[in-house]
């Protein structure tokens, strides 16, 4: 569909808001559709150099969606609760 036809269809006779209401709408499907979503799993008991508080993550990671642990008990994976809120208590990290 072109411009014009959107325009004939709408009702609209500004060219210049016409497309402007289709770059908002392309913007819009672009930012609520989830490309290129890749599963990484670590083994956390076995840390890297000896130090427990470092994973590895990739380098083209954007965001992290989910954290699942695997529950031994019976073999599946569980997710973890994103926090709402910060929690009341504090931990120093006293660690070398």
């Amino acid at each position: 569909m072109t411009v014009l036809e959107a325009m004939e269809r709408t009702g609209v006779d500004q060219e210049t808001l016409a497309i402007a209401w289709i770059k908002d709408a392309m913007h819009l499907i672009q930012s609520n559709t989830k490309e290129k979503i890749k599963v990484n799993k670590q083994d956390i008991i076995k840390s890297v150099d000896s130090d427990d508080n470092i994973y590895v993550l990739p380098s083209d990671m954007i965001a992290i969606e989910n954290i699942s642990i695997k529950d031994t008990s019976d073999s599946k994976y569980k997710r973890i609760k994103r926090l709402t809120s910060r929690p009341s208590y504090l931990i120093e990290d006293t660690s070398p």
